[in-house]
């Protein structure tokens, strides 16, 4: 490594050649004499700054300042690399830039990196920020918005202008999000919440029309890192496959049997789980649904056309094959604790049956699936690749059993996959 000294106006300019850091600072003589000797010894290894340089990097997006950096090589030097790894996170913009481009995909079908921040979107953020346990994110009440001093638009059910103005005033979202329970603001009842499962951002994206079977789909593709095509399991029983489900598609009943059942069987037991939800908005009037809200058959509700709480949605299409399911209630089944997606990892713990959208997200939550599935999420989302060696398998093994050990924080797994990935 090569450093140069110079003396100009009484400041001592210190410049480390590979790394195009400069650090500056009035002092005496004597004083500056011992600051470059200090700093020769902090930066003696140059690989050890190079590390701190791509940990801050990669788990932040923006560069390091002098003195972070100075912090960072001082506690790898020290063994201390999960330390240097929060000392990085303490940027800002590990919270408005990381960790909103890490969750923003999840939060609409397309998987647009660049979409609006939303309710979904600050409350992963402000979950990661303190150190929740990340399971709550698929059952609590709980939902994160901007600080009331702020003089933002009010959290409103039926539109984004809040997140929306929180993104455009370029507000520190590591200092002014709060969280709140999402009952007191979108008018659920907080049995009927679930985390991000019933945020407005993810009723709009996965509720909006179609049979709610979307919001099941996502949820897996987000949260456990598998898509339906890869649960196919014609093993299963056909008893809870809805009344849409063609029997005989184009006339042969084998399509049915070698292929429609594989993810129906599985899917619609627990889908049931979000019979009492639907997205509500006006299709002529704002086709994007950009004005609609969450809608919820509370106890009392009746749909005029299921005569239920169920929603008429799950109602759609009944005469394709009326011998098939009709669902009656949002009393949901896993099918999938027996068979191939035993792999999943369902925790022995729950029955694997309940009824409503907060105890399916709990048994979501506890599979095997979602804790390994965060940690390969942001595997991706620091090293800027997928898992490729062995090497890059036994960490992310070893990174589930710690993010499991220590109560599902997901800040240590950023730590943790940062270090690993911040080079030798």
């Amino acid at each position: 490594m090569r450093m140069l000294f110079r003396r100009t106006n009484n400041i001592l300019l210190l410049v480390e050649k590979s790394s195009c850091l400069h650090i500056v600072s009035k002092c005496s003589h004597a004083a500056m004499l011992f600051v470059a000797l200090l700093l020769w010894q902090t930066f003696a290894s140059a690989s050890t700054l190079e590390q701190a340089k791509r940990l801050h990097d990669r788990l932040t997006g923006v560069p390091a300042s002098a003195n972070t950096l100075v912090e960072m090589v001082t506690l790898l030097d020290n063994n201390k690399a999960v330390e240097a790894a929060y000392k990085a996170m303490e940027n800002s913009a590990f919270y408005s830039t990381k960790l909103k481009l890490f969750a923003t995909p999840w939060t609409n079908e397309d998987q647009d990196v660049f979409a609006p921040l939303n309710d979904y979107t600050a409350t992963i953020i402000g979950v990661v920020r303190d150190d929740i346990d990340f399971r709550e994110i698929l059952q609590a009440d709980m939902v994160y918005v901007g600080k009331a001093e702020l003089n933002l638009p009010s959290y409103n059910k039926n539109n984004n202008d809040h997140y929306e103005a929180l993104e455009k005033q370029f507000v520190n979202l590591a200092d002014n999000l709060v969280r709140t329970t999402q009952s007191s603001v979108n008018g659920l009842p907080s049995s009927a919440t679930a985390g991000i499962l019933t945020s407005r951002a993810a009723a709009k994206a996965f509720f909006s029309l179609g049979t709610n079977r979307a919001m099941l789909k996502f949820t897996l593709k987000n949260q456990l890192c598998t898509d339906l095509e890869a649960l196919k399991d014609n093993t299963r029983a056909v008893d809870r496959v809805r009344q849409d489900v063609s029997r005989s598609p184009g006339g042969d009943s084998r399509i049915f049997l070698n292929n429609c059942v594989g993810c129906h069987s599985g899917m619609d037991p627990l889908a049931q789980a979000f019979a009492y939800y639907d997205y509500d908005f006006n299709e002529e009037s704002d086709p994007n649904g950009d004005l609609g809200a969450i809608a919820y058959n509370d106890v009392g509700a009746i749909d005029s056309k299921t005569g239920t709480r169920v929603k008429s949605k799950y109602h759609n299409n009944a005469t394709t094959f009326p011998f098939g399911f009709s669902t009656t209630n949002d009393q949901w089944q896993n099918y999938w604790r027996a068979g191939n997606n035993q792999k999943l990892g369902w925790s022995q713990a729950l029955s694997g049956k309940g009824s409503g959208i907060k105890s399916l997200g709990e048994e979501l939550a506890n599979s095997q699936a979602f804790a390994q599935c965060q940690v390969k999420k942001v595997f991706k989302a620091v090293c800027l690749r997928d898992a490729e060696s062995a090497a890059d398998l036994t960490q992310i093994s070893n990174t589930t059993a710690s993010f499991k050990q220590n109560a599902y924080q997901l800040k240590r797994v950023f730590a943790e996959i940062g270090t690993y990935c911040m080079g030798n």
